[in-house]
């Protein structure tokens, strides 16, 4: 029976959804117009409603609206990148038609659709056509005229389902960016196969079969036995009976083993180590609380047992547990200041910058690692003050950071910066003791605005973008993100840049180098730039970063 969906179809559905955008993620990515290697569309999307899937695992919801309320809560806090965040605005929507609902026809299942469009077209400051909200509109449109002609949820998933497609082939004319490239929009494109999985789970067919990732394991057939310093990998939980702090036992475990990791949250904890002596590990342990479950592996028989051919012998039973713990969210750290500070980067370089600048915590993540809600809420949470400013450092991350505001016990300010030189000039406009944190705020984006960003970077596909015949390859010169030029010589791009900075009649001209620039290539940058403009303060730091090759702030 398909005419209403239940708790457990909708959770079945969001599954099948999970499903088919993880089968079909890579295609999705391609379907990324510009250039630059970025967070990817596809995979975003299908890592934000795979923590959904997940979240709904460890639930039996007894109706649509629990298991719509569940979706909605794992959407948000694993939101990667605007198409994520877009996602999840899409299903809170609907699931604030489900409340109070046992069951929904097809006409409470159009409205949530609606719902969901007009929540997520009022989060968005600039709502642009030709994109998944221009989509995700008229399929709600023709779900509710359907709803109208027959009340079956299938029938209206179908018609809604109908349209899309329809509505996502005319996004090429309606987007001038598409239309160049010849391509449909992606998030469209992924949020329809999301709500194909959800159709096939409707009437009952076999959900899509996804091919299985494995977690990084160890590779013991490469290890000998002289480079394991401790035998066994130990891996534990333990139920928390009080609100001890786990420091004694984190310097005790530390003592006797190594490669430690403990990852905690409000009920209970995970350990893990590397130690001769488990059972002390274990014995420490129960101290804080009660043993739940244990993995305990001996490497050296496992590497033994491969470098003889034979299967080593494994424990897997804590995967999901140590998962869940790890991605649990963490206690609010009491404040110890007013101000705190928030940066999201990537590279060890820039890392130290921000930190150096008075950033309290580091979120690793940048164009082609979107961190999700979650990751930065997580972080939030752990800085110690009242008030903590967010830098997402990226035009697809700051949606994602945005959702934290009303999460956290703290308040949470995001300054919109969309490069790493914003975020820099922003902090180094911060005045701590301004007791206006709107005014520290106004600060910082004036700061911001105030820098140019020039970076160069590679094309990951080949392409025809702004006039420009793009191979895969390329190296790809940008300034404020607009493509400058393409050239198969570094030097040539850095000229370019240089040019540009000369025309700003730039007076500070910082070079952050990437990750594989060596020395001698830092100081041929510095030259380029000091050629060009003689008269401007120039310094050239390793930032580390992955993607691009030179990140240059101009001001």
């Amino acid at each position: 029976m398909t005419d209403r969906i239940s708790g457990g179809a909708f959770k079945q559905m969001v599954a099948f959804g999970a499903a088919c955008i993880a089968q079909q993620k890579q295609a999705i990515n391609d379907l990324n117009v510009f250039p630059v290697p970025d967070g990817d569309t596809g995979t975003n999307m299908s890592l934000t409603i795979q923590t959904a899937v997940t979240e709904l695992r460890r639930v039996q919801p007894a109706t649509v609206e629990e298991a719509a309320k569940v979706t909605a809560s794992g959407l948000l806090r694993g939101a990667r990148g605007n198409s994520g965040v877009i996602l999840s605005l899409l299903f809170r929507g609907m699931s604030k038609v489900f409340k109070g609902l046992n069951e929904a026809d097809g006409a409470q299942l159009a409205a949530a659709m609606q719902e969901g469009v007009s929540t997520a077209y009022g989060a968005v400051m600039k709502p642009a056509e030709g994109t998944v909200l221009t989509v995700s509109r008229l399929a709600a449109q023709r779900a509710l005229e359907a709803a109208g002609e027959q009340n079956d949820a299938a029938y209206v998933l179908e018609e809604a389902i109908k349209t899309g497609y329809t509505t996502l082939a005319e996004t090429i004319e309606m987007n001038p960016v598409l239309k160049k490239a010849g391509v449909v929009d992606a998030g469209g494109k992924g949020y329809l196969i999301i709500l194909e999985g959800m159709l096939r789970a409707l009437r009952g067919e076999p959900i899509p079969e996804v091919e299985e990732t494995t977690e990084e394991k160890a590779d013991f057939a490469a290890i000998g036995d002289e480079d394991i310093t401790f035998a066994f990998d130990t891996v534990f939980i333990v139920r928390k009976t009080s609100d001890k702090p786990l420091d004694g036992l984190r310097a005790y475990l530390g003592s006797i083993g190594d490669s430690l990791v403990i990852g905690e949250d409000d009920e209970s904890f995970k350990v893990h180590v590397h130690t001769d002596t488990p059972g002390d590990a274990l014995n420490a342990a129960q101290k804080y609380g009660t043993l739940e479950l244990a993995k305990i592996e001996n490497m050296r028989t496992q590497a033994a047992d491969l470098a003889a051919g034979k299967k080593a012998q494994s424990t897997d039973d804590l995967d999901a547990i140590e998962e869940e713990l790890e991605n649990g969210a963490c206690a609010v750290a009491a404040p110890e200041k007013r101000y705190g500070f928030l940066a999201v980067c990537a590279g060890d370089g820039l890392a130290d910058v921000f930190c150096d600048l008075g950033v309290d915590r580091i979120v690793s993540g940048g164009q082609t690692m979107n961190p999700s809600t979650d990751d930065i809420l997580r972080e939030v949470n752990r800085t110690p003050s009242e008030v903590v400013f967010v830098l997402p450092n990226n035009k697809n991350i700051i949606m994602a950071a945005q959702q934290c505001v009303g999460l956290s016990e703290k308040e949470v300010i995001v300054v919109p910066t969309a490069t790493v030189p914003q975020g820099i000039s922003a902090m180094m406009a911060v005045d701590p003791e301004d007791a206006d944190p709107q005014s520290v705020l106004a600060a910082m984006t004036a700061a911001a605005e105030h820098v140019t960003t020039a970076q160069i970077t590679y094309a990951a596909r080949n392409s025809d973008f702004d006039g420009f015949a793009i191979n895969e390859g390329d190296y790809l010169a940008l300034c404020d993100g607009k493509l400058l030029g393409t050239d198969r010589s570094l030097d040539v791009l850095l000229e370019k840049l240089a040019q540009v900075a000369a025309d700003k009649n730039a007076e500070f001209i910082t070079v952050y180098t990437g990750e594989g620039v060596d020395d001698a290539q830092a100081q041929q940058a510095s030259d380029i730039f000091r050629a060009r403009c003689p008269d401007a303060e120039i310094t050239a730091l390793s930032g580390g970063q992955p993607v691009y090759y030179y990140i240059v702030a101009i001001e």
